[in-house]
């Protein structure tokens, strides 16, 4: 593995135990097992670091989406996989939940400039699942973002802001039967 790779590696599980604003340079040189000096020939500053590190994020959720799409299945059923595994990976990966923890309690413009970023990169790749299904004539003709942006918003409410509020958390079938009720049946042809 070569040094940099170390150093994002490093970089990682830092930002994962620590945050954002709790990671030092001094760690991850430490954590990577190199010096200091060694990261700033690689990287200019911690927040450049927290952007490569984004980007593999993205890339890895985008890979897991990737995963649940299945040929054989509507736009509806993958749709709903897509961003079910989408907020799982949200909810589940230990990096990217720290960085939600952090931009809640420390509000940390950087994190918040990632979790954006995270967000707008997920949303688009709704919108181009949704644009497919439009050359394909299973979707009617849209706003192909926002509809998407409206789908990741409104998924994101059911599934992670309503265990918030009520005792018990919504059902997979719940939450897809009512998606395929309301907005899948007025996108679907």
């Amino acid at each position: 593995m070569n040094r940099r790779q170390e150093i994002l590696e490093a970089a990682t599980k830092s930002f994962s135990l620590f945050g954002y604003k709790g990671t030092t340079m001094e760690q991850v040189a430490k954590i990577a097992n190199v010096g200091k000096g060694t990261i700033y020939t690689f990287f200019s500053n911690k927040e450049e670091i927290l952007k490569e590190v984004v980007l593999s994020l993205i890339k890895e959720m985008k890979i897991a989406m990737d995963a649940t799409i299945d040929t054989n299945k509507s736009f509806t059923e993958n749709g709903h996989s897509v961003l079910m595994k989408m907020l799982e990976f949200r909810e589940r990966h230990v990096l990217f939940a720290k960085l939600i923890e952090e931009e809640k309690e420390l509000r940390t413009p950087a994190v918040k400039q990632m979790l954006q970023d995270i967000e707008s990169e997920g949303v688009s790749y709704i919108a181009s699942r949704i644009e497919i299904g439009i050359n394909k004539g299973e979707v009617h003709d849209c706003n192909a973002p926002l509809v998407a942006y409206l789908l990741f918003k409104s998924y994101l409410a059911f599934v992670v802001d309503w265990q918030q509020i009520h005792d018990e958390p919504m059902s997979e079938d719940q939450i897809l039967a009512i998606f395929k009720q309301t907005i899948f049946r007025g996108l679907q042809r």
